[in-house]
Formats: C-alpha cells, structure tokens, sequence
C-alpha cells in the first residue's frame, strides 16, 4: 500500500481595516423639516478615514494564474433599518510586488464609484490583477485603499434611534 499526501501552504489573506466612521446627523430644530437623506465620510480625516490594506501572498498568487483576486463586501447589522443603505466606493490605492518576479505588474482596478453593500450576500468592491513569472517568496502588498462609505435613506420616517453595522471584506479569486 502506497501512501500519498499532499499538502499545500496556503496563507491566508489579510486585509486590514483601520479606522472607523460615525455619521453625524444634525437634529431637525423646525417643524416641516427633514434630514438631508444622504451622508458620507468623503471629508474624514484622522479616526473617521478608513484605510484598507493587506497583501497577497505568492501561494495565493499562484492559484490565480491570470484570472485576478477581487475584494468582496456585506454588512451585518447590529441593530439596523432596512430603509437604511449603505454603498461604499475607494479613492487611491497602490500595490508593491515583493520577492523574485520576472516581468511582473500589478494593479488595482474599480471601485471608484459608490457600490450598494448587501448585507446577505457579498458584493464586489475592487479587483487585483497581477501579470508576470512568479519567482520566490513572492507577495503583492496593497495599501492606501480610502474607503468612502455612504449612508442614504436617513429620514423623519426612520425612528430615532442608535444604527449601526459591521463592513465585512474578503479577498477571493476572480
């Protein structure tokens, strides 16, 4: 009997998420009026800017052949409203290809307008796209992905309350 095992050293990917973002919605001092509607984190800066980054590790890398990686997204309520939406959208982002690499690029593409979060299934934010030879201990470190969320549906018909919601990101094949 012949025993065969094979074994793989996949990494994981990493995507880190600093900062955080409460909207600040005005209270409505006149009868008659109502809340603007729509909200976003366009002018953060400090603990309210959320910055994205990570990298991909070369096992993951290898996996993709050509096909690319793309970010997905969804949202987990806790509490929420569902006349309540949340889109997301990136400004900047750079990548830097680490290890021995022949002919190699890589780039981040979309995301650069709003995209509606779902929160039962996941949506697609960005993409990865990486060309070349793969050598040794290669990675593709991702970093200065802005991310701009947008809060819409804030209304007097909304009740008052505290909502909130978790961003989740996952970095897939294409």
């Amino acid at each position: 009997m012949i025993l065969l095992f094979i074994g793989s050293c996949m990494e994981a990917q990493v995507i880190n998420v600093s900062g955080n973002w409460n909207a600040t919605i005005p209270p409505i001092t006149e009868a008659g009026s109502n809340y603007a509607g729509t909200y976003d984190n366009s002018g953060s800066t400090g603990t309210n800017q959320i910055i994205l980054s990570g990298t991909l590790p070369g096992s993951f890398l290898n996996l993709l052949s050509s096909s690319g990686a793309k970010m997905t997204m969804r949202y987990t309520p806790n509490p929420w409203n569902n006349s309540l939406t949340l889109s997301a959208k990136r400004t900047g982002g750079t990548t830097t290809i680490n290890g021995v690499c022949l002919f190699c690029t890589s780039a981040i593409n979309g995301g650069t307008t709003y995209i509606p979060i779902s929160q039962t299934s996941d949506t697609t934010l960005l993409t990865f796209n990486f060309t070349g030879v793969l050598g040794l201990n290669n990675s593709v470190a991702f970093a200065d992905i802005n991310l701009i969320l947008q809060l819409a549906g804030v209304s007097v018909t909304v009740p008052a309350n505290t909502y909130s919601a978790r961003i989740v990101f996952t970095i897939v094949a294409n």
